[in-house]
């Protein structure tokens, strides 16, 4: 018997009893990160990193929840099971679990480059990986943060040289507050879309130390809006919310702006490939870092990144999950759960 199982609600670890990020309600899920293909509302009992957890009540409510540090590891029905940093967002984890000298690992979504918020990426060897694959062409490989951070400052400048304002399309969790660092280097106040507030204010209340930001409310006086550097979720691309901030610029935020043709397609301005997910080096780099013997790839070009995993002599599989594979439709849908109204 494997130790996981690819079943209709989810992965499942028969010996422990458990599912990892199952997408429909079981007794206890091991939540990998919070974003809304990941961990879904209807289980009894979730277990995820300390981080996690604030935004899980955020987004989930009241329930009956545990956490736990990285590297701390618990037994479940005697299953050793702990958590290692995944890189991908704000508590992102991926969970290693083992049964009489079996390992297995998930990786959930994960990024190797360290964003300096996120935890760094930290390499489990296993005996099989299950890894996301996105972004799993040879098509896609990020330019170093610093340099895209670098793009984004002088775009910025430049808008406010001729007293526009900028706004930037990203995920209301993850790259929001990523860019709160380098935006804070050309303006005095950001202003945030209320969805990317509450997580902001979230991770804020439990103790997070984060650049200053303003919510954008009817109240908001009208000269602040001119010329200003806003943070929205890709819900309010287009939308009548953005108006109040003519003139302005968008730039959309995201891995998928890698390909030529997708800031046109948006009608975006500027088009910047930040983001939290690896690129095809990254997913090599940390397949071959587990050293396992087989990779199970799910949720993005699983098909030809298995292929091309085993040309290389690592055991290639693809599996299907019910886990998302496109940034912006992930972002969506948590500014839906996190119930915001458009200011």
């Amino acid at each position: 018997m494997p130790l996981i199982e690819f079943t209709d609600k989810g992965l499942y670890c028969p010996q422990g009893g458990f599912y990892i990020d199952p997408w429909r309600g079981v007794d206890k899920a091991v939540i990998t990160h919070a974003h809304s293909d990941h961990a879904r509302w209807g289980s009894k009992h979730y277990l995820c990193h300390h981080l996690t957890k604030p935004l899980l009540q955020t987004r989930l409510g009241p329930n009956d929840y545990q956490s736990i540090e990285w590297n701390e590891p618990i037994d479940i029905n005697g299953v050793k099971v702990s958590l290692h940093p995944a890189g991908h967002i704000i508590g992102s984890s991926q969970v290693r679990i083992e049964h009489k000298g079996e390992v297995w690992v998930f990786s959930g979504d994960y990024k190797v480059e360290n964003d300096g918020i996120s935890g760094e990426f930290e390499p489990v060897k296993c005996h099989n990986f299950i890894t996301e694959s996105t972004f799993g062409l040879p098509i896609y490989k990020w330019k170093p943060q610093q340099q895209i951070y670098d793009d984004i400052k002088a775009w910025v400048r430049k808008n406010q040289a001729v007293r526009k304002s900028s706004v930037l399309i990203a995920y209301s969790l993850g790259k929001a507050q990523r860019l709160l660092q380098p935006l804070s280097e050309c303006t005095d106040t950001i202003l945030l879309h209320g969805a990317v507030y509450n997580i902001h204010m979230a991770l804020v209340n439990a103790g997070w130390k984060l650049p200053n930001v303003e919510r954008v409310t009817p109240e908001t006086p009208k000269e602040k809006l001119k010329g200003a550097v806003v943070i929205a979720p890709g819900s309010a691309e287009g939308s009548p919310w953005m108006r109040k901030f003519a003139p302005y610029e968008t730039g959309v935020c995201s891995g998928w702006m890698q390909v030529r043709g997708n800031t046109r397609r948006r009608n975006a301005d500027a088009g910047f490939a930040l983001s939290d997910h690896a690129d095809w080096p990254g997913l090599l780099q940390a397949c071959k870092a587990t050293e396992a013997q087989c990779v199970y790839a799910t949720h993005g070009f699983q098909s030809a990144f298995s292929r091309y995993l085993s040309e290389q002599g690592i055991q290639g599989k693809e599996v299907h999950t019910e886990y998302g594979n496109d940034e912006e439709e992930g972002s969506k849908e948590t500014e839906e759960q996190t119930a915001i109204t458009e200011d």
